[in-house]
């Protein structure tokens, strides 16, 4: 037992998805009673017993189903019948996915950033405050949250790479902007998401083009939040959560992202001027 818990505490602190099948309920002669547990790590490693055999690597397919769509089922074996074993009995195990919250890092500590952080929290995400400015990245500013007292660029550099985390960039400074979107599109994210005007996403793209390739942006979402008329940063951050949740979900919403309009395409390649990009 002790080895599958240090194992969820293992999958916990990964950001990413595990699974644990539970034995609940048995009849007849089976290779383990209630309660044998098996986990699978986020790593594909295996914690634990079922009872080995074609029962566990049964259970095994259950536990890498379950990895993939994140539901939870439960299996029930006639041991003889259905999977060939000299035992005779029954056995019902259920299978439910193991995964921590999802991490969301904002860079800023501003207006904006209160009202998101406070929302990001209640629909379970865990936050990381990054703000140099300790008059505001304060505990009473962002209770609940972890806070980083440090520039973008070198607080980018110590966070640990997950390819679970999401991003929010909406600090006060056009150029610390930059410098956090430029470092975050090269490493592992599920979400990046960048305030401002349309503008200012496709001149901050071109500067960051101009210091060489371009990383992919199927993943940025820029300008960030969804379109519901949000203006008060209250309201902003209700946009940017529901964008959040949408996302989480793979829900249809109205994203005001415009990474992938054509026009940001020719753009960048010269065709146009960012001039003539609409606000």
């Amino acid at each position: 037992m002790r080895d599958v818990l240090d194992g969820l505490a293992r999958v916990l602190a990964s950001g990413g998805r595990g699974a644990l099948a539970t034995v609940t309920r048995t009849g007849g002669s089976t290779p383990q009673s209630p309660g044998a547990r098996l986990l699978l790590e986020t790593t594909g490693a295996l914690v634990g017993t079922v009872g080995g055999g074609a029962v566990e690597r049964a259970v095994i397919e259950e536990l890498r189903a379950c990895v993939t769509d994140g539901k939870p089922r439960t299996r029930v074996w006639e041991l003889a019948r259905d999977l060939g074993m000299c035992c005779g009995g029954r056995m019902e195990v259920f299978v439910e996915p193991i995964e921590s919250n999802p991490r969301l890092v904002i860079f800023g500590a501003g207006h904006v950033a209160q009202p998101t952080a406070q929302m990001a929290r209640l629909v379970g995400f865990d936050v990381t405050v990054i703000d140099a400015r300790d008059e505001l990245n304060t505990e009473e500013r962002f209770a609940g949250c972890t806070r980083i007292l440090a520039e973008p660029r070198e607080a980018v550099a110590d966070l640990p790479a997950r390819e679970t985390d999401w991003f929010l960039v909406v600090t006060h400074d056009h150029r610390a902007d930059e410098e956090a979107l430029d470092a975050l599109l090269r490493r592992s994210h599920r979400y990046i998401g960048v305030i401002g005007s349309k503008r200012k996403v496709v001149r901050i793209l071109a500067r960051i083009q101009q210091r060489g390739t371009l990383p992919a942006l199927d993943r940025v979402y820029a300008p960030v939040g969804l379109a519901v008329g949000a203006v008060s940063p209250a309201e902003i951050g209700v946009s940017i959560v529901s964008e959040l949740v949408a996302l989480r979900h793979g829900a249809p919403a109205p994203h005001l992202r415009f990474v992938d309009d054509p026009r940001v395409r020719k753009a960048l390649a010269g065709e146009i001027a960012i001039e003539s990009v609409d606000d």
